[in-house]
């Protein structure tokens, strides 16, 4: 026997090894009834996964340079700027929380590391929307109560709405960290998991709430840009053109804030509310990436259209400022 197995390791003719003893057929039935290795199953990346870590990556790059802008920039201090810095900061963590959710599925799973991602991209979005009604509510302010806008009043207010905004949002973010998660119970969960249902609801109810709120008060900014439209068209005799015109501008940029905003979250939100656990994966990734498409038209909107950040960003990058800049005069449908 132990002969026949040294032959048969020794590499000879297969023809040889299988005319051999008895003892051979044996020993290889033997060694045929030992369970074979399986080999370890290879990670398989779900391809709206990586869409949404490239989403998240284009997020971070886009709003770190307002960030980088805004907060190196001694004359961007005011309100509107510290506003604007807010949310470019949020959409910033948002960008970065999509690269950690993804990092982490496929390298560290583990429930801490779930909830972990899930708070800081819960926090960051709401910080995001919240800075959004923010916005809304100083553009108002600053067209409402024009003469006493730059007062240290206003700038009081903006840091007292930035604390209750990052307040708020922290502590949605923090809900999963301290037990309303589903991880225990999957019959609870909502179609992000491990948010539960009941979390889930009240993040699209609130978001449902800021946006009628928002649509309130980008109505009456409409209102107020077309009555300062019409009593600078009367000063200077040429109501039949410039208050049209002016007045169109303002109407379309309201128009693609709104139209923007509501695109991007309303199908995840309205989603959110009706399905849970149970749907295909596929309707939450179908509807959750438009969301995180929000996070990159942000700065297109609310910082590269700016002329103080434009000036700013022409400086960093060609030291020099355009004189189509310069000569621009800010007006009534710069809203």
């Amino acid at each position: 026997m132990n002969e026949d197995l040294k032959v048969n390791v020794s590499g000879l003719p297969q023809d040889y090894i299988d005319a051999g003893a008895p003892e051979n057929v044996s020993t290889a039935a033997s060694s045929s009834q030992v369970p074979a290795v399986e080999p370890e199953p290879e990670l398989v990346v779900n391809p709206w996964d990586i869409v949404l870590c490239t989403s998240g990556t284009l997020i971070s790059c886009e709003n770190a340079i307002v960030v980088l802008i805004i907060f190196h920039n001694p004359s961007l201090r005011a309100p509107m700027f510290l506003l604007i810095g807010s949310l470019a900061l949020a959409d910033l963590l948002a960008g970065l929380g999509l690269i950690i959710n993804f990092v982490f599925a496929y390298l560290l799973q583990s429930d801490a590391t779930k909830l972990v991602t899930i708070g800081l991209i819960v926090a960051s979005f709401s910080a995001s929307v919240c800075s959004l009604l923010a916005i809304t509510v100083d553009r108002y302010l600053s067209l409402y109560y024009a003469l006493t806008y730059h007062s240290e009043r206003t700038v009081t207010f903006t840091y007292a709405m930035l604390v209750m905004l990052w307040g708020a949002s922290i502590c949605l973010g923090l809900l999963p960290i301290l037990g309303w998660n589903c991880l225990r119970d999957e019959s609870t969960c909502s179609v992000v998991r491990p948010l539960t249902k009941n979390n889930a609801a009240i993040l699209s109810v609130s978001f449902l709430f800021m946006f009628a709120l928002m649509l309130q008060l980008y109505v009456q900014i409409c209102k107020i840009v077309m009555r300062h439209a019409h009593q600078i068209a009367l000063q200077h005799h040429f109501l039949a053109t410039s208050h049209y015109v002016t007045t169109r501008k303002g109407v379309s940029t309201l128009a693609i804030i709104l139209g923007t905003f509501a695109a991007c979250w309303m199908p995840f939100t309205l989603y959110s509310l009706i399905a849970d656990y149970t749907y295909p994966s596929i309707y939450t990734y179908a509807t959750l990436l438009p969301a995180t498409y929000n996070s990159i038209i942000n700065p297109v909107i609310y910082a590269f259209r700016n002329q103080e950040i434009q000036k700013a960003l022409c400086l960093v990058c060609c030291g020099c400022i355009p004189p189509s800049l310069s000569q621009r005069v800010r007006s009534p449908s710069d809203v």
